[in-house]
């Protein structure tokens, strides 16, 4: 009698949707998320930040922006406006994950967990907001948004996976390797938080507060990092050879080195020419390519299997870890 009060379950019993389905709507909120962070950016670098200068509403009295707000005021709305279309998505994943046969408690738990990060980072906006675009607060917002981020990856990877224990295609110290340079990504990305927060595009044409940093230095560092993160590209990539490793994980070394090396012509590009907004803006897009390409890349050197034994990551063969001739 309980289970037939639970929604969820009155939706399973009466739609099934294939695995193919849960994988695009899993997709659908990765591709989601990369949008909310872009369109973010686009209320900053636009001096949009404080359009609507309240919240939840736009203005004291009004939830909508008014006519005297201008074009900012439609800006910051429409980005808030479009959190909501992130939520019908995140919802869908959820819906379908827990109405496909048999129910995957771990790939339920990751969509409720993109709800959550959605909802947080909803706050989030508003203390933006209510702090008059603290750099910090700004900096938790976009590092918010790429937790999501994060966890829309996994969902998406999980959606092609069985839900047997996981199985390494690769020794530990290989898997270890993937993983400094996942954190040293990571690092990056904080570094260029940092970048943003005592840069010159505030989210305001007036005086707003920024990090008391000198923003060339701390620019430098970022380049440093990126120094890091390109050398551990490579290296990873010598030492997936050496070992024989895994096919598509090759594949995804070179699809980060790619996309890393796009990324860094945007940013020599726009530190060249004074920063114009469509290149920084272009710079965020290319951030979060980046940080998808990289957490693949430890994705692809371990396999799930489901119930009958196949590898069910799609395009990761299944094979024992691999060993250095050396050791055999």
């Amino acid at each position: 009698m309980l289970k037939s009060l639970n929604p969820f379950a009155l939706i399973a019993e009466r739609w099934q949707p294939s695995a193919k389905f849960v994988e695009r709507a899993a997709l659908a909120t990765v591709v989601m998320a990369v949008i909310i962070v872009v369109t973010g950016g686009a209320v900053r670098l636009t001096d949009s930040g404080l359009g609507c200068n309240t919240w939840p509403t736009c203005t004291p009295q009004s939830l909508t922006p008014t006519k005297a707000m201008g074009l900012h005021g439609i800006i910051e709305f429409s980005n808030r406006m479009l959190t909501d279309v992130l939520c019908v998505f995140v919802g869908v994943a959820i819906i379908a994950a827990r109405a496909r046969t048999p129910w995957r408690r771990g790939l339920t738990r990751l969509a409720w967990a993109q709800f959550w990060l959605v909802m947080s980072n909803a706050v989030l906006g508003g203390l933006v907001v209510l702090t008059g675009l603290n750099p910090y607060t700004v900096g938790a917002h976009f590092l918010s948004a790429t937790a999501l981020l994060t966890v829309a990856v996994l969902m998406w990877q999980r959606s092609r996976e069985g839900d047997l224990p996981v199985r390494d295609l690769v020794v530990r110290p290989v898997r270890q390797l993937s993983w400094l340079l996942v954190t040293a990504t990571g690092l990056l990305v904080v570094v260029g938080t940092v970048v943003t927060g005592a840069g010159p595009h505030a989210g305001d044409a007036h005086t707003v507060h920024r990090i008391p940093v000198n923003w060339r230095e701390i620019t430098q560092l970022h380049v440093d990092f990126v120094y890091i993160v390109i050398g551990l590209t490579v290296a990873l990539w010598f030492v997936l050879r050496a070992v024989n490793g895994p096919t598509a994980a090759r594949r995804r070394v070179v699809e980060l080195f790619a996309v890393l090396m796009a990324q860094g012509v945007v940013g020599y590009v726009q530190y060249a020419t004074h920063l114009p907004e469509v290149v920084v803006g272009i710079h965020m897009l290319g951030s979060c390519l980046v940080w998808i390409a990289v957490l693949r890349v430890p994705l692809a050197l371990r396999e799930r299997p489901d119930e009958s034994g196949a590898a069910g990551a799609a395009d990761i063969p299944a094979q024992e870890p691999a060993v250095p001739a050396a050791a055999r």
